[in-house]
C-alpha cells in the first residue's frame, strides 16, 4: 500500500470516529409537571419558591416575572446543536401573588430577525480624545480624590 492510501485511510477513520459522538445535553430547572400543577393563581411568593424551588430567572425591572425553563439540545461532532426540547413556565405576580401561569414549549417559541437599526446615544458628537481619554484620572484606587491639594 502507498503512503497516500494508507493516509486517507486513516483519514476516514478519524472523520467517521469523530462523527459518530452523539451528546445530549439538559439544561435547566423545570420543576415536575406533579409540583407545576400545585400553583395556582393568588399564590404567594413565598408558596411558590417551596413549591417549585428558585426560578432559571427573575424578568424586568422589579421581581414580579419568574421563568423557571428547560431544554434538551443535541450536539454531533463539530456540527451546531439542535435542540430537541423546550419548557417554559412563566409566573407574573402582582401585590406579591399569583396573577398569571404561562406555559410555553419549542413549537411555541419563534425565529427572531435580528433589526440591523441603529440606537441612538446621548452624545454622538462626542470628539475621539474625549471618548478614548477622557476617563483618565478619574479613577483613585485608594478612597483619595482628584481634587485635593497635597
Amino acid at each position: 500500500m502507498s503512503i497516500r492510501k494508507i493516509f486517507f485511510l486513516s483519514m476516514m477513520l478519524i472523520c467517521t470516529a469523530c462523527s459518530s459522538d452523539l451528546f445530549l445535553k439538559h439544561n435547566g430547572n423545570m420543576p415536575e409537571e406533579s409540583k407545576v400543577e400545585k400553583v395556582a393563581v393568588g399564590q404567594t411568593k413565598a408558596t411558590v419558591t417551596e413549591n417549585l424551588g428558585t426560578p432559571s430567572s427573575v424578568t424586568g425591572l422589579s421581581d414580579d416575572h419568574w421563568i423557571y425553563m428547560s431544554s434538551t439540545q443535541k450536539k454531533v461532532a463539530f456540527l451546531r446543536p439542535e435542540e430537541l426540547d423546550r419548557d417554559i413556565l412563566a409566573l407574573t405576580f402582582e401585590d406579591g401573588k399569583v396573577s398569571k401561569i404561562e406555559k410555553f414549549n419549542l413549537q411555541d417559541g419563534n425565529k427572531i430577525k435580528i433589526d440591523d437599526d441603529e440606537t441612538q446615544t446621548a452624545n454622538p458628537n462626542i470628539g475621539f480624545f474625549r471618548k478614548y481619554f477622557g476617563g483618565v484620572g478619574q479613577y483613585m484606587p485608594f478612597g483619595g480624590s482628584s481634587d485635593k491639594e497635597l
